[in-house]
């Protein structure tokens, strides 16, 4: 019998059973496209990039003082693999887990969560409110001020850059790239 793969359609229930939040069902749409992005980049797997993408906060809504531990139970219950699972918990290393990312999966996974959050809060103060015309250089400024989106841990995105081996307006011109096809769905396409 072939190991369980989960389908974009089974993380997607997953996630809503878990997360009825609008902001951050949106969070996990934004996150999916970006790690579907860098797959391509890395020429990996996108969809399982994405469906890792689309559940990487599964239990921050419901059990947010468990995070990243509760999931493990949620995914086990749901017969995910072991590396779906692992990486997952990675994107909470140095915050809330030990486990390190090793793969570009998970480095990728824990170089873009917080910054798809400061590239969103960066589209939405500006005129047109659109990620669509939103460029590195305004991130970047944004990133600078420590008191806008003052829970962004910048630290973490330094960091995450560091384990791409990528400059942080690249970063972030990436990010901001692997936004754009989803943003009708994240609420960010503006008044373009």
């Amino acid at each position: 019998m072939d190991a369980y793969v989960p389908t974009r359609e089974d993380a997607y229930t997953l996630l809503k059973k878990y997360n009825k939040k609008e902001g951050l069902i949106r969070h996990a749409l934004a996150v999916e496209s970006v790690m579907g992005h860098f797959a391509q980049r890395f020429n990996e797997d996108e969809e399982k990039w994405r469906v890792i993408g689309l559940v990487h906060d599964l239990d921050y809504e419901m059990f947010p003082k468990e995070h990243c531990h509760k999931c493990i139970e949620l995914f086990k219950e749901n017969n995910w693999p072991d590396d779906y699972i692992r990486a997952v918990i990675s994107h909470g290393w140095g915050i809330c887990t030990d486990v390190k990312p090793e793969t570009n999966l998970e480095k990728t996974l824990y170089a873009i969560d917080e910054l798809t959050g400061l590239v969103a809060s960066s589209a939405l103060v500006r005129p047109s409110k659109s990620i669509l015309d939103i460029k590195a250089k305004s991130v970047k400024k944004k990133f600078k001020d420590k008191r806008f989106a003052a829970g962004v841990d910048r630290q973490v995105i330094l960091n995450g850059a560091e384990f791409l081996d990528m400059d942080l307006s690249e970063l972030i011109t990436q990010v901001i790239l692997g936004m754009q096809p989803v943003a009708q769905n994240i609420g960010l396409k503006g008044n373009l």
